[in-house]
C-alpha cells in the first residue's frame, strides 16, 4: 500500500469526535494556522523554525489532498526543482533537493518568515515525491493525520 492509498483512506469516515476531518481538511486547517501566524495573530507565534515546520506539513498534506490547494503547493515545489534540481549545481535528485531545501530552511536567520514557510511548502511537497528516507517524514505525517481523524 503505498502513501497515496493511505492519504486516500485518510479521507477519514466520521469520527466520533472531528467528523470526516481528512487530509484536505488538515491541509486547509494548517493553511489557516501558517497565514495566522504570517500575519501576526496574537494566538499563534512563528519563529524560522515553526514556519518552516508547518510550511513542511502543509506541503505534504495537500501534496496528498488532491485539491486546488494541491496545485497551490505544487508549484511552490517547481520553483526549488528547477533551481536546484535543473542542472545547475550537478545532478541533484529529489532527495538531494529536498536536503537542500531543509538545510536552507533551518540553518539561515529569516528576517521575512514567509521565506521559510514557501520553502517548507515547496520540500514538503517534494519530500512526498522523492521516496526514500524522506518518506519517512511524509508517511509520520500521514500516519498522524490518521490519528487525528480517528479521534
Amino acid at each position: 500500500m503505498n502513501s497515496l492509498t493511505i492519504a486516500a483512506d485518510v479521507v477519514i469516515a466520521a469520527g466520533p469526535v472531528l467528523g470526516g476531518v481528512g487530509t484536505s481538511g488538515l491541509a486547509f486547517t494548517n493553511g489557516v494556522v501558517l497565514l495566522a501566524g504570517l500575519r501576526g495573530s496574537k494566538r499563534v507565534k512563528l519563529d524560522r523554525d515553526r514556519a518552516g515546520g508547518l510550511g513542511i506539513a502543509l506541503g505534504i498534506l495537500s501534496a496528498t489532498a488532491n485539491t486546488a490547494l494541491s496545485q497551490l503547493t505544487n508549484a511552490a515545489a517547481e520553483l526549488p526543482k528547477s533551481l536546484i534540481q535543473g542542472g545547475t549545481f550537478g545532478d541533484i535528485g529529489l532527495g538531494g533537493t529536498a536536503l537542500g531545501l531543509t538545510a536552507i530552511i533551518f540553518l539561515f536567520e529569516w528576517k521575512r518568515l514567509w521565506i521559510p514557510s514557501f520553502l517548507g511548502i515547496g520540500a514538503g511537497v517534494i519530500y512526498s515525491e522523492a521516496g526514500g528516507i524522506w518518506g519517512i517524514v511524509h508517511n509520520a505525517l500521514l500516519l498522524g493525520a490518521q490519528a487525528v481523524g480517528a479521534l
